[in-house]
C-alpha cells in the first residue's frame, strides 16, 4: 500500500460527484454555469451561534487542484468514464468564482457561509472538501468559543491531540480552537505549521521517573526555572504534591528572584483543591503562582467551577473540545441554488423536502448583517438576490421567512454585506489575515451580538430573513413545484 502522504487532494471526493461529472460532460452541460451555496441547517450544543472556519484550507485546495496521471489511471480502471471526460480531466484547473464569510465570522443557519459560481462540474468536484473543511474546523472554532466564553477571561489551552479523531482532526482542530479563542495548543506541529502557540511542561510520568516527587519538581524547576508548571497530583495533592511544589519553588525559584511559577491539577474535586492548593501557597508567600486545571473539561463545568469560587487562573481542555464530544457533528451541506442560461440570466433553483427545515433558499443572493447605529449590536442579518442592495437610509421590514406574520421594522441601522471575494475566474483575489488577525476579528464580532444570543442555553434565536422579493421568487417555486 503507497503511505506517501498526500498533497493534493483533488481525488478527495464522493464518488458520484465523478459519475455526474462525466454525465454532465456526456450531455452537454460541462460549460453550464451553476451557483452553489455552502450553508449549515442548525447550531451544535443547541447555542445560538456558530464560528466560520476553514476557509484557508479551501483556498489551498483550490489553487492546487490538478489530476495526475496517475490518478486517470485510476479512474480509467473503473471502466466506468469515457476517454473524452479523462482527457478533460487531465486539463482540469478550477475556473469559476468563489465569494465566503471571512473566517472569525459568526454565522447562523441557512446562510451562505460560501457560493460557488462555476461550470457544473467544476463546482460539484470541490462539494467535499469545502464541507469537510469548514464542516470541521467551524465546528471546532464554535466549541473553542463557548469554551473560552465559560472561562470567562482566564486562558484556555487546546489539550486534546491525543484524542483527536486523526492527525487533520488535531493539526487543523488547534487551528480551530485558537480562532475560537483558544491562547494556545499542546500540539507542537501546530505552532511549526500555522503559529499557534504550542505550550507544555510534564505528564504524571516525569513525576513517577524520579525517586521521590520533591526531586522530580526540583529538577524540572532546575531546568526550566522560566516556565516552572509542577503537576502535583500524582500522589496526592494536599499531602505531598502542593507541599512539594512549595518546596521545590522555595528552593530553586526564590534565589533566583523569580516570582513566576505555576501548578496544575489533572483529576479530584477540582474545586475544593484549587481552594485548600490557593490557600496554601498564599500562606507560604507565593501568591503569585498560577493554578492551571486540566481533566476532561468543557464550558458547563468550567461555569460551575467559577460558579463554586474555585481559585482557577487557566485551564486546558481536551477531548471535550477537540471532538466537540457534545455535538460532534456541523451540518454544512452545499446545495444548488442557480443555473445561468445561455444569455446569462440567472434561474433559480430550489430542493424541497417534506422536512421543511431541509427546504433550500434559491437564487445568487448577498447576505448582510445590519447593525444598530447607536448601539452598534447586530440585530439581524438579511439575504437578498444578488441585484438587491440595502439602502441603510431608509426603515427596513424584516419578515420571518418561516412565519411571514412576524414583521418587524427596522430603523436608523447600517448594513454590512458579509460575503467577500475569494477567487475569479479561477484567479485568487483575496489575502488571507494573518491566524492572530482572525482570533482578533472573532473577538470583535462576537462583541458585536447581543448577550440574549451568547447564551449556552435557550440562547435568543438571531433573526436571519429574507427580502421580500427573495421571499416571493421561492414562494412561486413553492407553488409551481
Amino acid at each position: 500500500m503507497d503511505k506517501r502522504i498526500i498533497e493534493n487532494y483533488t481525488m478527495l471526493f464522493d464518488f458520484y460527484e465523478l459519475t455526474m461529472g462525466n454525465g454532465y460532460f456526456d450531455h452537454g452541460y460541462k460549460d453550464k454555469i451553476t451557483y452553489f451555496d455552502l450553508f449549515y441547517r442548525s447550531v451544535p450544543d443547541q447555542g445560538g451561534y456558530a464560528i466560520a472556519a476553514g476557509l484557508e484550507q479551501v483556498i489551498n485546495y483550490i489553487e492546487n487542484l490538478k489530476f495526475t496521471q496517475e490518478d486517470i489511471d485510476f479512474l480509467r480502471s473503473k471502466n466506468l468514464f469515457t476517454e473524452d471526460f479523462l482527457s478533460y480531466l487531465l486539463d482540469f484547473r478550477f475556473t469559476g468564482d468563489i465569494w465566503a464569510v471571512p473566517e472569525g465570522t459568526p454565522v447562523f443557519p441557512r446562510e451562505p457561509i460560501i457560493t460557488v459560481r462555476a461550470p457544473a462540474i467544476e463546482a460539484q468536484f470541490i462539494e467535499t472538501f469545502l464541507l469537510l473543511s469548514i464542516n470541521h474546523q467551524s465546528l471546532i472554532a464554535t466549541k473553542a468559543s463557548r469554551i473560552v466564553r465559560a472561562a470567562d477571561g482566564r486562558p484556555v489551552m487546546e489539550f486534546g491531540s491525543r484524542r483527536a479523531q486523526g492527525v487533520d482532526a488535531a493539526i487543523l482542530g488547534s487551528r480551530a480552537a485558537y480562532i475560537g479563542g483558544c491562547a494556545g495548543t499542546a500540539c507542537a506541529i501546530s505552532e511549526q505549521l500555522y503559529g499557534v502557540r504550542a505550550g507544555g511542561t510534564m505528564a504524571h510520568s516525569w513525576v513517577q521517573m524520579f525517586p521521590t516527587q520533591y526531586e522530580a519538581f526540583k529538577k524540572y524547576c532546575e531546568t526550566y526555572p522560566q516556565n516552572a508548571i509542577l503537576l502535583v497530583d500524582t500522589y496526592d495533592t494536599l499531602r505531598s504534591g502542593v507541599p512539594d511544589a512549595i518546596r521545590a519553588f522555595n528552593e530553586v525559584l526564590k534565589p533566583l528572584g523569580i516570582k513566576n511559577c505555576g501548578i496544575r491539577l489533572d483529576s479530584g474535586d477540582i474545586s475544593y483543591l484549587t481552594k485548600k492548593a490557593r490557600a496554601m501557597l498564599d500562606e507560604a508567600g507565593w501568591e503569585s503562582c498560577k493554578i492551571t486545571c486540566s481533566n476532561s473539561l468543557d464550558e458547563y463545568i468550567i461555569c460551575d467551577l467559577l460558579h463554586q469560587d474555585s481559585c482557577i487562573d487557566s485551564f486546558g481542555v481536551g477531548e471535550r473540545l477537540i471532538t466537540s464530544k457534545s455535538s460532534p457533528v456541523f451540518d454544512g451541506v452545499y446545495k444548488l441554488a442557480a443555473i445561468e442560461d445561455a444569455n446569462g440570466t440567472v434561474i433559480p433553483k430550489i430542493k424541497i423536502s417534506e422536512n421543511t427545515a431541509k427546504i433550500t433558499n434559491p437564487h445568487y443572493k448577498r447576505l448582510y448583517r445590519l447593525f444598530g447605529r447607536a448601539s452598534g449590536m447586530a440585530e439581524a442579518d438579511y439575504i437578498t438576490v444578488f441585484d438587491e442592495f440595502v439602502d441603510d437610509t431608509k426603515p427596513l421590514m424584516l419578515i420571518d421567512p418561516d412565519a411571514t406574520w412576524k414583521q418587524k421594522e427596522l430603523t436608523d441601522f447600517f448594513a454590512v454585506e458579509l460575503q467577500v471575494p475569494i477567487f475569479k475566474n479561477g484567479e485568487l483575489v483575496y489575502k488571507c489575515p494573518t491566524l492572530p488577525e482572525i482570533q482578533k476579528y472573532c473577538k470583535d464580532q462576537l462583541a458585536k451580538l447581543w448577550p440574549e444570543v451568547l447564551r449556552f442555553d435557550n440562547p435568543h434565536n438571531y433573526y436571519v430573513d429574507l427580502s421580500e422579493k427573495l421571499l416571493a421568487i421561492k414562494q412561486e417555486l413553492l407553488n409551481n413545484r
